[in-house]
């Protein structure tokens, strides 16, 4: 992996006076930072990367530290996950415009995706997930992406914004989006004729109380995407106080943590973005704490993905063969971490929950089998 640091901010969090002297067993004594000698990002498996940026969402925004605040509650959280090695390469430089920084935190990217590793970016403005994508996107491979966010950002604008830059990502050419799903939106902030569009394109999209009703369902979109993006505001303001602009409704803090941890047991996951965040309007800092346990339950999640069977190791899972309305199908379940996959007529499997499992076998057809096979015709 070639060095880098000319992109990041020369001065790293552990080198400020916000971070502390740490105990042998928190973040802050174990995590791999960008100023020690021995700094290799080839030791991780994931890297830590920072960035500021908000002048996507007002061009005169100031570069923010709220990546730096995450870290201070983070380093002080205890490491649990020893098997998983973490860097953390500090905060992108700012550049003298928008598309330099935006183009920096590209480059970075690139190489972190390169070299087999997780990015991990805390941001900065949630037009950054095109960053994420144009990692894809610059080598032609298809991703699927999911993003978690009240609204559905599909304004039609001039210039990139948090507000529009799905459409960028879903409507541009060429485009390496294999499927699109959305987590979380609240419905009265959706247009009709948006979730309309999204529909015909065979997206996947998930109100925010049936995402709260059965949480457990997000685990198998989560497990087939190749990038995962999650806007703050998509908690409720109560769980997270920095959300000024958010709703009285959303996710718990709770719910938000559970779901950076089915991301990080994806085995093709290549990215997590969490954006929106701004420490000027962090009450006590508890939106920092928030987004800090997030990172922390991701590299959970992490440590069960490193523990998973291949498919092919069949004495690793339990079989149970199935039969509903004239379809006869078999689920896997895994004897290592009770996660679940289905087979399609095609033959091949795809991640689903106990539920899809439940409803097959009541001789109903469950809701992903059908959506999985539309997108195959």
């Amino acid at each position: 992996m070639q060095d880098l640091r000319s992109f990041f901010e020369p001065q790293h969090f552990i080198e400020t006076p916000r971070a502390s002297s740490y105990e042998p067993l928190q973040w802050g004594a174990n995590i791999i930072c960008a100023t020690q000698k021995s700094f290799d990002w080839e030791d991780a498996d994931i890297v830590l990367v920072g960035c500021g940026e908000w002048r996507g969402a007002d061009v005169n925004a100031a570069y923010s530290r709220s990546p730096d605040l995450i870290r201070e509650h983070l380093y002080k959280m205890y490491y649990w996950h020893t098997a998983v090695k973490i860097a953390d390469a500090g905060n992108i430089q700012q550049g003298a415009t928008l598309e330099d920084t935006r183009a920096a935190l590209l480059l970075v990217l690139q190489e972190i995706h390169a070299a087999g590793k997780i990015a991990m970016v805390i941001g900065g403005a949630h037009d950054l997930t095109l960053q994420q994508y144009e990692v894809f996107r610059k080598t032609e491979k298809l991703a699927t992406a999911s993003v978690a966010d009240m609204l559905i950002d599909l304004e039609e604008t001039e210039v990139i914004t948090p507000g529009s830059f799905l459409m960028d990502m879903l409507t541009g050419t060429p485009n390496f989006i294999s499927h699109y799903n959305h987590i979380a939106f609240q419905s009265y902030y959706a247009h009709p004729h948006m979730l309309e569009t999204l529909d015909k394109l065979r997206f996947d999209f998930f109100r925010l109380g049936k995402v709260r009703e059965r949480i457990e369902d997000m685990e198998p979109v989560l497990r087939t995407s190749d990038l995962f993006s999650f806007d703050i505001s998509a908690v409720r303001y109560s769980d997270a106080p920095s959300n000024i602009n958010g709703s009285p409704n959303g996710l718990s803090g709770e719910e938000a943590c559970l779901l950076t941890r089915y991301a990080g047991m994806s085995n093709v996951l290549t990215s997590l973005g969490i954006y929106g965040y701004n420490d000027a309007d962090d009450t006590h800092g508890m939106t920092a704490r928030l987004v800090s346990q997030m990172i922390w339950y991701f590299v959970d999640g992490y440590l069960v993905r490193k523990t998973e069977a291949q498919l092919t190791e069949r004495e690793e899972f339990i079989v149970f063969n199935v039969a509903f309305t004239d379809n006869d199908t078999t689920f896997l379940k895994s004897k290592r971490t009770n996660r679940w996959w289905m087979k399609l007529p095609d033959q091949s499997f795809v991640p689903c929950s106990y539920n899809d499992y439940l409803v097959a076998s009541n001789d109903e057809i469950p809701e992903r089998w059908l959506r999985e096979q539309e997108r195959l015709l």
